[in-house]
Parts: C-alpha cells; structure tokens; sequence
C-alpha cells in the first residue's frame, strides 16, 4: 500500500501530477482497500470534497494502467479497485459486495509453480488471479 510519499513518487514517475484529486482518491483508497468509483465518492463527498463518480472512475483506472493499483471485477459485475499490489488471493462477499485480502503464500506458490509446468495451447499465461467466492456466516453477519 503505497504512503502519501511513495505515491507522490509513482505519479512522477509516470509523468502525472500529485493533483488535489488524485490525492484525495488515494486517501480514501488507502482506507477501504479495495472499493468501486461509487464508493470512493460517497466517501469523497461525505469528506466534503466535491467530485464526480466519473471523475472519480477515471482516476482510479489511470491508476490501475499505470498498475499503482489493480482491478476486480466481482461476481456481480463491478469493477473495484485494490491497493495492493502483491501477489495474493481475495474472498469476496457476494452479499455485501466487499473484499478481503487473503494472503497465504505457501498456497500461492503451490499454485504458481503448479501452473508454471502446465502450457495451454495458443495462450501464455501472464498472471494468476484467485477470487473465493462466499456468503458470511451466521456468526459473521450477526458480529
């Protein structure tokens, strides 16, 4: 998750300026963690910045191209957006519409060097990304 500092450093690296805007938006991602363009601006808004969700969106996709942060696309077909980065897994909670970071890095690489031995005919394989898909419990849900 990159500070304020580092962040700035990645925007001038790319050529971006720290703008007001794109500050604000990596503030409030660096609370939530991984959060859509709606969610971002309500958040943004109830904070007193005023900005659109577009606005908001094309932020947090520059962002994802420039691979400072990275998407998710959930089960219900949202794109959300993460912070971090690194290699690992989410679980995601199809009815409150919200990730969780799973780090395991034992499975991780069970699963890499796995698939690094097998060739799918026509394709290279860039990247592995591991979604579980769930439903909170009982407990959960009442907690």
């Amino acid at each position: 998750m990159p500070s304020p500092e580092v962040f700035r450093t990645l925007l001038r690296r790319h050529h971006l300026k720290a703008t007001r805007q794109r500050m604000a938006v990596h503030d409030v991602m660096m609370a939530l963690g991984h959060a859509s363009a709606d969610m971002v601006t309500e958040e943004l808004q109830q904070r007193g910045t005023k900005v659109t969700v577009a606005s908001v969106y094309n932020i947090l996709s520059q962002l994802a191209d420039l691979r400072i942060y990275s998407r998710r696309l959930s089960a219900n077909n949202k794109m959300y957006f993460d912070i971090n980065t690194f290699r690992h897994m989410h679980l995601y909670d199809r009815e409150n519409h919200r990730y969780r970071d799973v780090i395991d890095e034992e499975l991780m690489e069970l699963v890499h060097s796995h698939l690094k031995r097998r060739k799918f005919k026509g394709f290279t394989v860039e990247d592995i990304d591991i979604q579980l898909i769930a439903r909170p419990t009982r407990k959960s849900r009442i907690a």
